[in-house]
């Protein structure tokens, strides 16, 4: 039994190959003529090659080191500074960087799949360098020609990390409430940033020579709120006249004892009169630091992928091994001694928690990289009204993928541990470790419950539900064609789909009434509808998996487990989606009461 993390590529050539049919698409893209099934191929197996061997070995034991804080300066755990020198040599940060930045232009669908392994292998070592990719896109895009001169090509390379400072004491979810100011400085033409900043990933350490904050400040003439937040650049060190670095006023003043992610510095910092460059115009720093977020927030979905990938690989392996007690039934090609203790896969209790692993884990993985395509088709079609669906509809997804798969990450480290019984709670076994760092993607970037907000509220409503439609269009056209399949249990899950479809377009229908006099409405069953749609995406997900692995020779064992984990899916899981349409109704009927 091996529970070293083992990279899922065949299931990842699936989704790109045949479930997206990727690069069909890229053919029409004149950037990526040359990218090809085979070139996405090799770029994914040299992407495992370099996780397996350099960034998985280390999740373990940085777990156990952690991270030092000692004379204001944070050290990483051991290992952590060669494996990121060595991320930047071999020009992992830039896979998806648009060539003018120096990148290598390859579609964001391979960065999605890099992400993923990098949360599997150590989710603790992708914290520092995992903002590189959301920083990059917001200097491009905000970024005054000062800042992309003399900031954005350290960054974009990975030589220089960047944080995201918003939080402050009294200000998380709520950034109207940040005090943080920035005053004039004439000499430099620049700003002096004052204040602090908390739960910030990265803040210091010693994998590169410089960090640059991306901070949420207010000018003297900030209006009140977010509509007064503006953007900067403050790095650790600065230029002086004559080149030499010089230190800036940022100072760590700590890092959080927490409950996982431990080799990765959550720090506590202060600005104190720190130079810092304002990023795009005066009190628009949100709508700047958006850029950020966004894709920081696909990025944490992605992370539940590889937690619940982890689980699932880990829970599948030691279940096949462990042998307890007598099997009530054992696979027809199960050769033992009758009344032997049997492999605990084969009782029902297991089996139904690694089916549930890998029902959720593979559907999510084909969502998570559909959104991928989505973000490649709003930056490259070259259709402008293209271009602008695309982007609406991975605006409406990210929220979505942000906290179902999050959630789901977490409760399938959670049933992965209930495998192993009592080894699971040992840290030797990995799945301790991986419940407790996987539980605070369910926080940061936006807790889950904002997530939801965000859909239901903004997205969903905000837009007459505009998004939505182009979304459920989608799912009814591969319900349809699975239903005019022929295959009885195609048809099932086609007209399955198909009646989910209806469900949400009623049910949204009836929110959006009732909140026309229940003000409180939708933020009340904002939770329960961003799961509802979850379960419709996973519906999606595997019927059409369903359909493609009924086409494919009988005799192939992985299409073979597609067909059977995508009927137990409709049999079993999908139960789900009726379980929150229930709570939305009761929701839409009866008012919380104050506690």
């Amino acid at each position: 039994m091996s529970l070293d993390y083992q990279v899922p590529l065949r299931d990842m050539r699936f989704v790109i190959d045949e479930w997206i049919d990727a690069p069909a698409w890229w053919r029409s893209v004149p950037a990526w003529e040359d990218v090809d099934g085979a070139m996405a191929q090799q770029v994914l197996e040299e992407a495992a090659r370099f996780v397996t061997e350099r960034i998985a070995p280390l999740n373990s034991v940085g777990d156990l080191e952690g991270c030092r804080f000692e004379g204001g300066e944070v050290a990483m755990p051991a290992g952590f500074r060669e494996a990121y020198a060595d991320f930047v040599a071999a020009g992992w940060p830039t896979l998806a960087l648009d060539t003018v930045a120096g990148g290598q232009g390859l579609p964001q669908l391979l960065e999605v799949a890099l992400q993923e392994m990098l949360a599997a292998a150590n989710h603790a070592w992708l914290m520092s360098p995992g903002l590189t990719h959301g920083a990059t896109a917001c200097l491009m895009a905000h970024g005054s020609a000062a800042l992309k001169r003399d900031w954005l090509p350290k960054i974009a390379s990975g030589e220089w990390l960047t944080t995201m400072c918003l939080t402050e004491p009294q200000a998380g979810s709520d950034l109207a409430l940040l005090r943080a100011r920035a005053t004039p400085d004439a000499v430099h033409e620049a700003w002096r940033i004052d204040g602090s900043k908390i739960f910030i990933t990265g803040g210091d350490h010693d994998l590169t020579a410089n960090v640059v904050h991306l901070v949420l400040a207010r000018l003297p003439d900030a209006p009140p709120g977010t509509k007064g937040l503006s953007l900067f650049v403050v790095p650790k060190w600065t230029l002086g006249a004559n080149g030499e670095h010089v230190r800036n006023g940022v100072h760590c003043e700590g890092i959080e004892k927490k409950m996982g992610l431990k080799a990765s510095p959550t720090c506590s910092m202060r600005f104190e009169q720190a130079l810092g460059w304002l990023v795009g115009e005066p009190h628009r720093g949100l709508a700047s630091m958006f850029v950020m977020m966004n894709a920081a927030r696909l990025q944490v979905a992605m992370q539940g992928v590889g937690h619940a990938q982890l689980a699932w690989q880990r829970a599948h392996a030691y279940a096949h091994e462990r042998t307890q007690m007598r099997a009530v039934s054992a696979p027809a090609h199960h050769e033992g001694e009758p009344g032997r203790a049997a492999p605990i896969a084969f009782h029902p209790a297991m089996r139904r928690i690694l089916l549930d692993l890998r029902a959720s884990v593979e559907g999510e993985r084909a969502i998570g990289y559909w959104i991928g395509y989505w973000l490649d088709v709003a930056a490259r079609h070259p259709d402008a009204q293209e271009r602008q669906a695309a982007g609406q509809l991975a605006s409406l997804l990210t929220p979505v993928a942000k906290a179902f798969f999050t959630a789901n990450g977490f409760a399938a480290a959670s049933s992965a541990l209930q495998v192993f019984g009592g080894y699971g709670y040992i840290h030797e076994y990995g799945m301790e470790q991986t419940v407790r760092d996987c539980r605070v993607a369910m926080l940061y970037e936006g807790t889950n419950e904002i997530q939801a907000i965000d859909l239901l509220v903004r997205k969903v409503l905000g837009d007459s539900g505009g998004a939505l439609r182009a979304l459920l269009a989608h799912v009814t056209a591969e319900a349809a064609r699975c239903t005019a399949a022929g295959d009885p249990a195609l048809t099932g899950a086609g007209a399955r789909l198909a009646a989910l479809v209806a469900d949400v377009q009623r049910i949204t229908g009836e929110i959006a009434q009732g909140s026309a006099d229940d003000r409180e409405l939708p933020y009340r069953v904002a939770d329960d509808y961003l799961a509802l749609v979850g379960w419709l995406l996973l519906a999606f997900a595997w019927a059409r998996t369903l359909r493609i692995a009924l086409n494919a020779p009988a005799d192939d064992p992985f299409y073979a487990e597609k067909r059977t984990t995508a009927c137990y899916f409709f049999a079993y899981p999908l139960a789900a989606f009726d379980h929150r349409l229930q709570l939305i109704e009761v929701g839409c009927r009866v008012p919380l009461p104050h506690v």
